[in-house]
This record gives C-alpha cells, structure tokens and sequence, in this order.
C-alpha cells in the first residue's frame, strides 16, 4: 500500500490520518456522521449539489458507499465540505455518497468487484472479514472508525413494562428467553446473516447462554428458530414489523413485533418521529451490549490517484472536528469510543438502571462470530449433509507442534462441528483410498439421516456418527482416490437431494488425486458442471487440509458445483472452516 504526504491543513494540532487502535479515532471519526444540513434534504440524496464557482474545476471527486443507516450523515458531511470549500492539497473536494446493504457490498467486494468507489463504510467491521474472504478478493484498507452504537432490545413501552423496565435487568439469555417464551411477546430481528446487530445480539445470546449451562447450543438454537419465523431481511425493514401503537388490534395482530433487536441509533431515530409516549424503551442487557464500529475503509487504495486517497483521508479527518461530534449526538450516534451520552441514550428509550454505559465490554470474539453465523444458516434452513474424509496413508502423519496424527484431529474437529447441528439437519460420512471396496475408492459408512432419528434399539443417528468419526482409521498403503469419490459422493447426494434444506457434500482431502486409472481432472470439472442443477443445488464444500493437498485443485472441484475450496494448514481448524462455508453457501442460494 503506498503511502503519501498529509493533505494540507494538517498543522500540529490536526487530526492524525493514519490509522490508530481503538479509543484513539474518536476524533478522527465522529464528526463524520452527523453533519445535518436541513435545507439540503433533496439535492443531498443523490449527493449531487453543485460545488461553488471557485472549485468547480479542480475538484477531486471521492464516491463513498455506506450502510443506509450513516449515508444520510456523511451526505450531510459532504454538504458541508463543498458549500465551505475545505481542501486536500489546495482541491476542493466533491464527496458523493451512495447507501448500500454492508452485506451486499463485502460479497461483491469478496467477488473482485467495487471499483467504482473510494470508500466504503460498512457498520461493522465484521463485514470486513467477509469481503476479504477470497483469494480474489477487492482490497480493503481499514483507516479507523468513525461512530459507534451499542446493540439491545428495544420494545413498545407496554411490552418494556411487562419486563419491569427501567429497574430489572437481564442478560442476553434472560431477556431472549423472555421475548420468545410464547406468543406473549414477539420479539423481531433483522436477518443474521444480512445483519450486524442480528449477528451480534445473536452471538451474545450463545455466550450468555454457554454461561447459564447451555453447554450444547440448545437454547440458542430454539430462539435462532423462533427469530427465524419473525425475521426481517434486512435492518431497513425491521421497523416496519413493529406494532404502530398499544392498541388491542396492533398488539394482537400476529404480524407484528412488540420488540426487537436493535441499535441505539435505530432506536433514537425512530423515537424522533413519534409522539413521546409511543417512543421505543431499551434494554441494554447487563452482561454487555456489542458495539457497531463503521470503519472508514479505502476500497482498492492501489487503484487510486494520490488527490483520490488524500481527499478520501481528509474526509475521514473532517469528522474530528468539534462541530462532527455534535453532529453524531444530534443524529444518535456515540463517539467511537463507544462512550455514552446521556441525551442520546434518553432519546433512544435508556434509562437508569439500564447499564447503558460499559467501558470495559469485550467485544465477541471473530471465531465466535463466524460459528453462530454457520449455526444461524444451519438452524434456519436444517441441514442435509454427506461428508467424505480421506483415509488415505498419509492421514496417519503427525501435526506438526501436536502429538496427534492428521487423522486424530480431523476426527476431533469433525466431532466438535457435529455439536453445532441440530436433531434436524442430516448428516452422513463417507471414507475414501484407494481400491477401498475392491475397485472402488470409497465406502459408505453411515447413511445420510436426522441427526434425532432412532434405529430399533433407540441409539440417535447422531450417536452413530460421532462413533463413526471416532473410528476412522488411516488405511495402510491406501493412496488418494479423489476424483471417483468425489463424482460418486455427488450423484448420490443429488439423488437423495431433499427440498427445503441446505445439501452440501463436505469432501475433506491431504493430498492430492494418486488413483491413475481414476476420471482425470478436466473431465470431473465437466461432469460436475453438467450434473449441476440450478434447481436442485448441492455445491461442495472441499477441503485441503495440510501442505501436501492442492487448494487451487479443490477449488476448482468445488466451484464447478457453485460450493467453495478452503486450505487448512492444522485439521483443528476444520470444523470452523465447515461452519464458515455453509454460511457463505447458503447465503448464496
């Protein structure tokens, strides 16, 4: 990434450009969000006010896209910046900003594609993560944040005083198992796999959970299903299934949420439009609320002139300025830091006792994020899986800095991703060699059934497979067989193909095809392209695992049955990478 000069009226006393750890871009970031020009309303959504007769020549243009709920702020900020003619190196600046979904904008930007703009500002930086998932990906910089708001439970004040707010609080688990106890309240969220706050409330409700003794997900599980019958497809439509008053018709309208899950801002947003006794009331659930973080990001800063990815820099700096914080309370945005104001809070529906202010949350960690995430897509649409392990020799070598085979841990990892299913989704193995069942490379070992059937004796099918991994075993001598298998397991999966859930065939592989007298390469691809079914998607999740396997080899299998290829250098990382996979899979079809 090159690095250039500061733009002009960056004296001693100006905001730093570059990027700094957390509590430190507060005021690079804040002023961003709010400059609220209210003349400009109509000209300013479609950032396209003209610039004044003395810059109009010499303007450097920067498009900004940024999740819906900041645009109007930063169009607002760019208003301002042209009727003031503030400059980057002696040029005005042309700031244009365009709202867009965050999840829309990091798949085209995980797809190689965005281009057309300078900067993006998701609301989270865990939509980062996803736009750069693939080696193909568009490059993203980070530079630091520029608001924040915390993530909590919002409700019509009957539905808040059924709780005992103000005074009681609860955790994340307390509260979700409240809202979604019955039909008593209906609590709503925006989609998980589409939304931050959903994503994020979402995995507060597992670690609560883990820590009240809910060791096996099920409590999370039940209340990822019962937010699934009441979810929005985005953040922008979560309001809209809100109850419009107390009234006895709105409230007994199933249609309708009485709470949901939602963000300060959304909050005070939707409380500055409505008579003060309709106002929403928060709950800002006691063992910590996360915080959405809207990183300024440079999207292809390579690709860029030095004026572009100065001016973009100075924009950033702009919201450091006194009149930017302003702005981002007036709006009912936080500081970056996170810290908060109490006339934000109270015009979002906080009230003491409510522990609004928490200085010392830790965020959830990236890890736990990507697992709900797969849990969500799995619990949502239920799962019909058929994995096929390598069984191959080589999986008896060891792991390096483990005293365990590749084997062993891929047994291990296997067993942990299983406890992420529920008894719906089903789930079969199949193990390959070579010559494994007399000319054939594979064998079936466990059928692909519900995870919660019983055979005659009463042993679950889960039971089953966890014995089944547990006793997979390296075959002496046996090389790779992957191309049969891998054309053999995929018939068999479409054939069995049920509708309504997510087929997948998990195909986890060391090394590379070593069957001589197996189809070759070029003609598996062709295979798999012409077997593939708009209609009836099964894509292959494929998974080199180790230095000897060929990631380009297993991607290129995968995506000609529109599934994914993944490397892991250690085969504990396996289950996370499985969860990661279905997620992005099932979003996709």
């Amino acid at each position: 990434m090159g690095r250039h000069s500061l733009p002009d009226e960056y004296g001693a006393a100006a905001p730093d450009p570059r990027p700094r750890a957390r509590g430190r871009t507060v005021a690079i970031a804040t002023v961003l969000v709010l400059a609220v020009a209210a003349g400009t309303a109509v000209a300013g959504r479609n950032g396209l006010l003209p610039l004044g007769g003395s810059c109009a020549d010499e303007a450097v243009r920067v498009d900004v896209v940024a999740a819906p709920d900041i645009a109007p702020a930063l169009r607002q900020a760019a208003t301002h910046i042209r009727d003031k003619e503030v400059t980057s190196d002696g040029h005005c600046m042309d700031v244009r900003v365009t709202p867009r979904d965050a999840y829309q904008v990091a798949d085209a930007l995980r797809a190689g594609k965005g281009g057309e703009y300078e900067v993006w500002v998701p609301d989270s930086a865990l939509w980062l993560d996803r736009a750069g998932s693939d080696s193909d990906s568009t490059p993203v910089t980070p530079t630091g944040n520029l608001a924040a708001t915390p993530v909590g439970v919002a409700m019509l004040p009957s539905a808040a005083r059924s709780l005992g707010w103000p005074s009681k609080t609860y955790s994340w688990a307390e509260l979700t198992a409240a809202a979604t106890s019955g039909e008593k309240l209906r609590l709503g969220t925006a989609d998980p796999a589409r939304s931050a706050p959903g994503l994020l409330a979402l995995t507060m409700v597992g670690a609560s959970a883990a820590k009240a003794g809910d060791k096996d997900n099920t409590q999370v599980a039940e209340a990822a299903k019962i937010l699934a019958s009441r979810m929005s497809d985005s953040d922008g439509q979560v309001l809209d299934t809100l109850a419009r008053d107390d009234s006895g018709t709105e409230q007994g309208n199933p249609r309708r949420n009485q709470a949901l899950i939602l963000t300060e801002q959304a909050a005070h947003r939707h409380n500055a439009g409505t008579e003060e006794e309709e106002g929403l009331d928060l709950f800002y659930p006691k063992d910590g609320t996360p915080l959405l973080d809207y990183p300024f990001t440079l999207v292809d800063e390579r690709g860029q002139t030095t004026d572009e990815s100065r001016a973009a820099v100075r924009f950033m700096t702009f919201f450091g300025e006194p009149e930017g914080r302003r702005v981002l309370a007036r709006h009912g945005f936080r500081p970056e830091s996170g810290g908060a104001d109490e006339a934000v809070v109270t015009a979002a529906g906080g009230r003491t006792p409510q522990p609004y202010e928490q200085e010392e949350f830790e965020p959830p960690a990236p890890e736990a994020v990507q697992e709900t995430l797969g849990m969500w897509t799995i619990t949502v649409q239920s799962a019909r899986l058929t994995t096929v392990v390598d069984a191959s020799g080589s999986m008896a070598q060891p792991v390096p800095g483990r005293d365990q085979s590749r084997m062993d841990v891929t047994k291990a990892s296997l067993i942990q991703a299983l406890s992420q299913f529920t008894p719906d989704d089903e789930i079969g193995l199949w193990e390959f060699a070579t010559h494994l069942d007399g000319d054939k490379d594979f064998r079936k070992l466990v059928e692909t059934r519900r995870l919660g059937d019983r055979d005659e004796k009463g042993k679950a099918h889960r039971e089953k497979l966890t014995a089944a991994f547990g006793d997979l075993t390296p075959v002496p001598d046996g090389a790779t067989g992957l191309y049969d298998t891998t054309l053999a397991a995929y018939r068999a999966a479409q054939d069995s193909y049920v509708s309504g859930k997510f087929n997948a065939l998990v195909i986890l592989t060391d090394g590379v095809n070593e069957d001589p007298g197996s189809i070759s390469r070029s003609s598996l691809v062709a295979e798999l392209e012409g077997l593939r079914d708009p209609d009836r998607p099964v894509p292959v999740i494929a998974i080199a695992v180790g230095p000897a396997a060929d990631k380009e080899e297993v991607k290129e299998i995968a995506e000609a049955t529109g599934g994914s290829g993944h490397q892991v250098s250690d085969p504990a990382q396996i289950h996370a990478v499985i969860l990661k996979a279905i997620m992005e899979a099932g979003s996709t079809l």
